[in-house]
């Protein structure tokens, strides 16, 4: 069983900025595939972004590339979501997800999340 805590949602304006942090729990944090997922109100959960166990790569879904950096210190075991220049669609709830499995595929797939943090609700005015 991994626990997940989210926290840094909150409202902004668009152009703003938010931190979003994800702690896990467990001993092997290193080998956990981690991603970031949204969900806005009336539509299906989607990925936004995932990286690497050593956290040298990184993916993002084309909506945010260039505004969003996710990031992980493993000492803390804690992923991190920095959102810059954010959007009044970008507002949804986001969750922190993790994958025990022992592939090096980032994780981008829903079917393939073992465990979900409980969310936190990120809202952008225009």
């Amino acid at each position: 069983q991994v626990q997940l805590v989210e926290s840094g949602g909150g409202l902004v304006q668009a152009g703003g900025s938010l931190r979003l942090s994800c702690a896990a729990s467990g001993r092997t944090f290193t080998m956990y595939r981690m991603s970031w997922f949204r969900q806005a109100p009336g539509k299906e959960r989607e990925f936004v972004a995932a990286i690497s166990r050593s956290g040298r790569t990184t993916y993002y879904t084309d909506s945010v590339k260039g505004r969003f950096t996710m990031s992980r210190d493993n000492a803390k075991k804690t992923v991190y979501l920095q959102m810059n220049s954010l959007k009044p669609e970008d507002t949804a709830v986001y969750y922190c997800a993790v994958d025990l499995s022992l592939t090096d595929a980032l994780l981008i797939r829903i079917p393939e999340v073992d465990y979900w943090g409980q969310g936190t609700q990120v809202t952008v005015s225009s």
